[in-house]
């Protein structure tokens, strides 16, 4: 199993909930430019619509080797591959006051792409700060220990 791209901001910025993992429908390009670690989920989040989920505003650039591509957007929204009741649970999940669905890493399972996404809520700015305190205070301890 090799990751191809995390969303390290992700937990710094979300108390995680909950994860899932979920399919993703690709053209073969983008599968072949995501293998070779050139894609980006630094801001991109999933939403809904209908009955379909929504990868948005991912960065899979054009695979170089592709040749002439027309009117390729490298930021268009992929759907993901999830059965109904996951999209419903979804949606129930999203309703809920403060809770958001954000993606995780991009990884492969056997010769399939996954996306791991996760059920989040927002951290407020005094959360971050703890958050960043406790990291600096490890660094510390650690620094102490080895003398």
């Amino acid at each position: 199993m090799k990751n191809y791209a995390e969303n390290k901001r992700v937990e710094f910025d979300y108390e995680i909930m909950e994860k899932l993992e979920a399919g993703l429908l690709l053209t073969g390009q983008e599968t072949k430019s995501i293998r070779t670690g050139h894609a980006s989920l630094k801001s991109a989040y999933i939403t809904l619509h209908g009955n379909q989920a929504l990868l948005t505003n991912a960065h899979i650039p054009k695979y170089k080797f592709a040749g002439q591509l027309k009117d390729y957007d490298p930021e268009r929204s992929r759907p993901l591959l999830l059965k109904q009741p996951e999209i419903n649970y979804l949606r129930g999940k999203l309703e809920q006051k403060g809770l958001t669905i954000v993606p995780l890493s991009l990884y492969n399972k056997g010769r399939h792409i996954k996306l791991e996404i996760a059920i989040a809520r927002g951290k407020k700015q005094y959360d971050k700060r703890r958050t960043i305190k406790k990291r600096e205070t490890d660094i510390e301890v650690r620094r102490a220990l080895r003398g």
